[in-house]
């Protein structure tokens, strides 16, 4: 039903809050003229479509709320103008500083009218915290040949003895053991561990304290 309504040069510019010197100058220039003219581009007396209304109101908040230069407009303008058939009133627009970028309905990425044009890439926080925990997954994968093995990094974990492909003490295992907890309640806790992990850190904890309980 919109599409169907013609407003007059006063009604667009209480509607839009631009003067009709504004209008005019805009008309004249090429940077946004009438839908309604005939072939030789000549105009019923400056008649406006309801996305004009639309698009000339979306021109006056770029203008007034967001300071956006005429010039940076006019640029913007004539770049979508070759794209589209009615930019200013079917396109999503995003002001960067005092630039003008807008969704592009057929590639949906963000583009910054230019020479060249720029795409604004979006980064998307939910997708880059998927990516890292698939990361970390990765990160975490241990090979087979770890195992059972005991290992010492003078970077991980201080120096202590651990649990090859993981961060897990020997020692922290052997005090879940101390306290009472069998092989599977150790791994209930420690998800990551194998038995041949449990049974391996327990022997090592074992070995080293057998002097200090010797020399007791």
């Amino acid at each position: 039903m919109y599409e169907l309504m013609a407003f007059g040069a006063d009604q667009v510019g209480r509607l839009t809050g631009l003067s009709q010197w504004q209008l005019r100058h805009w008309a004249s220039t090429d940077f946004f003229l009438p839908e309604y003219r005939d072939a030789d581009r000549r105009y019923f007396g400056r008649i406006y479509s309801f996305r004009d209304v639309v698009g000339l109101r979306v021109l006056a908040k770029l203008r007034k709320e967001h300071r956006i230069r005429l010039q940076e407009l006019r640029k913007v303008g004539a770049w979508l103008g070759e794209r589209f058939r009615d930019p200013w009133s079917s396109l999503t627009f995003y002001v960067v500083g005092r630039h003008v970028v807008f969704d592009d309905p057929a590639s949906g990425l963000r583009i910054a009218p230019g020479t060249p044009s720029q795409i604004v890439l979006p980064i998307k926080l939910v997708e880059i915290s998927e990516e890292t925990a698939d990361a970390v997954k990765c990160l975490q994968r241990r090979s087979a040949k770890d195992y059972g093995k005991v290992v010492r990094n003078r970077n991980l974990a201080h120096n202590a003895p651990v649990l090859a492909g993981t961060r897990i003490p020997t020692e922290a295992v052997w005090d879940f053991h101390e306290a009472g907890y069998d092989i599977d309640a150790i791994i209930r806790e420690y998800p990551r561990l194998t038995r041949k992990d449990v049974q391996a850190a327990i022997r090592y904890e074992q070995q080293r304290r057998k002097p200090k309980q010797q020399a007791s």
